[in-house]
């Protein structure tokens, strides 16, 4: 399914490692898509099915709620018996062409990509959008590579699907994100380690519109 540029501008990657006492995922993501998310990728690692599958439906609520695409990270089969509308792809969490099959046409595809010919492989395989990074390091991954501001923008100008900026972005290095051809960011901690969830996230989102515009 093709998803719109603007539909990537900020992409909320959950991790409930972050999250205040008494707080449930749902309604973090609630607080950050009243802030100006416009896609939410669930990404629960060492949670096992049943709970994963808990949480996607949870979240599934809320998203459908707003009409924000809710996205799986990694499972195909999550993102199946959920209902979600799509699932976010890692270079070895299996084939685009065998999700799509088994997710149909009108499911939304993601795929990470650390290169052009990364970034290249997975358009050329179905990828509705790409991942990239990490631009400035991770919170949430060890032994990230990084990904130049000039790689970054050879990706964007070598494909002609979405691609979404991920790895350490935060209000302070957003801005230098400007000019790279990205239609948006992916973020963890800059939202879901926040105090007020909703006003981080809707600083973020007037700082992606400021360098990429509407």
């Amino acid at each position: 399914m093709k998803i719109s540029s603007k539909a990537l501008r900020l992409y909320a990657v959950t991790d409930r490692s972050w999250l205040k006492e008494n707080q449930t995922l749902a309604d973090a993501v609630e607080k950050a898509i009243l802030g100006g998310v416009t896609i939410v990728q669930l990404r629960e690692k060492n949670t096992d099915f049943e709970e994963q599958l808990s949480l996607a439906q949870e979240l599934k609520t809320v998203c459908k709620k707003y009409n924000v695409p809710l996205i799986i990270n990694d499972s195909v089969e999550l993102a199946l018996k959920s209902g979600a509308d799509g699932v976010h792809l890692g270079q070895s969490d299996g084939d685009i062409k065998k999700a799509r099959e088994i997710l149909g046409n009108n499911a939304i595809i993601g795929a990470t990509a650390h290169n052009v010919n990364e970034a290249v492989s997975a358009f050329k395989s179905g990828a509705d959008y790409l991942g990239c990074g990490a631009v400035f390091g991770s919170s949430t991954k060890n032994n990230t590579v990084p990904l130049s501001f000039d790689e970054l923008k050879k990706i964007c100008e070598n494909v002609s699907i979405p691609v979404a900026a991920i790895g350490g972005i935060n209000q302070e290095n957003i801005s230098l994100l400007k000019n790279t051809g990205i239609s948006g960011v992916a973020v963890v901690s800059a939202i879901f380690a926040k105090n007020d969830i909703q006003c981080a996230t809707a600083a973020l989102k007037k700082s992606i519109l400021e360098i990429i515009g509407d």
